[in-house]
């Protein structure tokens, strides 16, 4: 349909005469793209915090103007007296689950410098000792302006230091195998299987495999199930 057709069909509607039929095309050329979170609901959480046991939060931890602003040294203690795990400054989410659609969203900051940190991940703490201890895990490194990468392999995300994006990650557990979907600003940048059956909960924050010191920022943070 011409641009002079589009004006008649209006024309028509004006006056009370008939009017044309928009094209499939042209109404889904206007339709607003759909959210990752349609369908969803969002839901209240609760967290506890993990952070080196020697210190204070306040240590490893500030916050304001609804920034949440975390970092960790490579030197630092674990968040328990004599484990073997690497530093942390972590949310832990109280929300555990074995089934169903959840999703964890926020905006995420990874200041430059910050190389083999994990920054969001769910976390398996029942399951069979067979299978990994996680069924995702999003990690920065400094390659490319930093790139974001799904542990160290699959690269989701390249420019990713000095600037806030959104991050979703949903996961439909099932009795069985169930799927994970990670999206970047609302579009989807990876669809993966999850580990099998388990008792599981979202974690934010930065957890340091590298050295040195590493920071994560998160804002807008907002839990979703359907």
């Amino acid at each position: 349909m011409n641009r002079r057709s589009v004006l008649r069909a209006g024309a028509g509607l004006l006056s009370g005469g008939a009017a044309l039929a928009l094209p499939s095309a042209a109404l889904a050329a206007t339709a607003p793209a759909a959210s990752p979170t349609d369908g969803w609901s969002k839901t209240s959480f609760t967290y506890s915090w993990q952070k080196p046991w020697n210190l204070d939060l306040g240590d490893r931890h500030s916050y304001s103007g609804g920034v949440d602003r975390m970092w960790v040294y490579a030197t630092d203690e674990p968040f328990q007296e004599g484990s073997s795990t690497d530093p942390r400054t972590e949310m832990r989410w109280k929300v555990d689950y074995t089934t169903g659609d959840r999703m964890w969203d926020a905006d995420v900051y990874l200041p430059s410098g910050t190389d083999g940190a994990s920054f969001v991940q769910i976390l398996r703490s029942v399951h069979p000792s067979s299978t990994p201890a996680t069924d995702i895990m999003l990690n920065i490194y400094k390659t490319n302006g930093g790139t974001v990468r799904r542990y160290d392999g699959t690269v989701l995300k390249t420019g990713a230091y000095d600037t806030w994006f959104n991050v979703k990650i949903a996961h439909e557990a099932r009795s069985g195998t169930g799927t994970v979907r990670v999206y970047f600003d609302d579009s989807l940048v990876l669809t993966v299987d999850d580990r099998g059956p388990a008792t599981r909960y979202f974690k934010n924050g930065v957890y340091n495999h590298g050295s040195g010191r590493a920071e994560a920022r998160f804002r807008n943070i907002q839990y979703w199930t359907r």
